[in-house]
């Protein structure tokens, strides 16, 4: 974007963008009962819903800045709320599935340019845990409040509809489309910085959200057919862990990056396979609420960091809507994984074989963290084409970052250089004051400088 948008709307279509992916288990779960579908019918649904949301985003990397902010962002909230609003008023199962895949794809989008807007801030981490910390609020309080509500399928689809609506005014104050006029953008195309590390991150991406989808995908049925809960306990304890991590949220916003990257992505990582090795193998409340909230505490934190080290890779924004993107094919992914694993082994090995997947990526998020340093391209510090830095300034982030050019040492022509007069020696006096001063001879100089 040309200009920084303002954060509140950012917040606001981030919020928009990402609530589907929050209500993932309550939509899964309605669907099979609703529509009276297997599970893995629900989930493959669900996998729908979020594929084309991930499909959104790969289209629209690097074209916010050329359709304007503004057309993009009203066009996503536009489909969201006719997409999920169709889904929410029929009972017919091809007409809910196109009603999703639509809101999907403007889901999409509203995270498109959010992530866009969130990569050109002073301080993405910030503006990325923000986000993060509204929509775990907003769908805490859906989880309280939904079950008490109804029980069909369109309840969920009607609020991420109503949200979508409710955003809306928000985008009055994002850009509209670049011109020459209004927009920096319109310099040279610039290739992706960190491009090898950049594709590892987006890879290993895919299959971390998978992991995490697969059991959040299927938390609403471990706790009422393996801990035996009603929905109304099980929708409590989604928003108690919601709430909690919120607290990790503000938690990682007030830490920043003062403490790296490596450590929390890394280590927060491992802890949450823990986590989902214990909520899989939940018996009961107490374990089961166990699981869930400490799994839910970290989740956000660790992907607020994840999602702050995309925005530092490159000030466009590119890589930020990029690795979102694939971290929504992964979230995709999750709910057809999850059902299919828990149907073919159970639960409990389910959550075994995920937690190991877990570990293992752990190692090559750390790796790309350490590599990339974790920090952004600051104000004052540019790079050459081979990444080592020199010393130039460049323009705040958000603005293109400018090739530098190499300065060597020049001749001068031969024809010059003869056509410039001999130096006259009389032309040349001793360093120092002159005024007022007696002229010394050579031979009392000899004698001075002898002493």
């Amino acid at each position: 974007m040309s200009s920084r948008a303002p954060r509140p709307a950012l917040i606001a279509l981030f919020t928009a963008g990402y609530l589907a992916a929050y209500l993932l288990p309550t939509v899964v779960g309605r669907l099979a009962d609703s529509l009276r579908l297997t599970p893995t019918q629900a989930g493959l649904m669900g996998s729908a819903l979020l594929l084309s949301s991930a499909t959104a985003g790969l289209v629209l990397a690097a074209r916010v800045e050329r359709i304007g902010a503004r057309r993009a962002a009203r066009a996503g909230l536009l489909l969201a709320a006719v997409g999920y609003g169709t889904a929410a008023l029929t009972a017919t199962v091809p007409l809910v599935v196109a009603g999703a895949m639509i809101g999907g794809f403007g889901s999409g989008t509203a995270t498109a340019v959010a992530a866009t807007g969130i990569a050109a801030q002073k301080d993405p981490h910030r503006a990325s845990t923000l986000g993060l910390l509204s929509v775990s609020a907003l769908a805490g309080a859906l989880y309280l409040t939904l079950p008490r509500i109804s029980d069909g399928h369109g309840l969920p689809f009607a609020a991420l509809a109503a949200t979508a609506l409710a955003v809306w005014p928000a985008t009055s104050r994002l850009a509209g489309p670049a011109t020459p006029d209004n927009c920096a953008a319109q310099a040279p195309k610039s290739p992706l910085p960190y491009a090898r590390s950049g594709m590892v991150l987006a890879a290993t991406l895919v299959c971390w959200s998978m992991a995490q989808n697969s059991l959040w995908g299927v938390s609403s049925r471990i706790g009422t057919e393996q801990a035996g809960l009603s929905e109304v306990a099980v929708g409590s304890v989604f928003a108690v862990a919601l709430g909690a991590g919120l607290l990790g949220v503000i938690g990682a916003g007030a830490l920043g990056v003062r403490a790296g990257r490596a450590l929390p992505i890394g280590a927060g990582t491992a802890a949450i396979a823990c986590c989902i090795a214990l909520s899989a193998r939940a018996d009961g409340l107490a374990s089961f609420a166990t699981g869930e909230i400490a799994w839910n505490t970290l989740y956000p934190v660790v992907l607020s960091y994840l999602l702050g080290l995309a925005a530092s890779l490159d000030p466009r924004g590119r890589w930020a809507v990029l690795v979102g993107s694939a971290s929504s094919l992964g979230t995709a992914c999750g709910p057809l994984v999850g059902s299919s694993l828990s149907q073919a082994t159970g639960f409990a090995t389910m959550g075994a074989v995920l937690a190991g997947a877990l570990l293992l990526l752990a190692v090559p998020l750390t790796a790309v963290t350490l590599h990339t340093g974790g920090r952004p391209l600051f104000a004052g510090a540019a790079r050459r084409r081979s990444g080592a830095p020199v010393g130039a300034t460049v323009p705040p982030s958000g603005v293109l970052e400018q090739p530098v050019v190499e300065i060597f040492d020049i001749e001068v022509p031969a024809v010059i250089a003869e056509s410039r007069p001999e130096p006259v020696q009389d032309e040349f006096t001793t360093a120092g004051p002159q005024a007022g001063q007696p002229e010394m001879s050579s031979s009392s100089y000899a004698s001075t400088s002898a002493m």
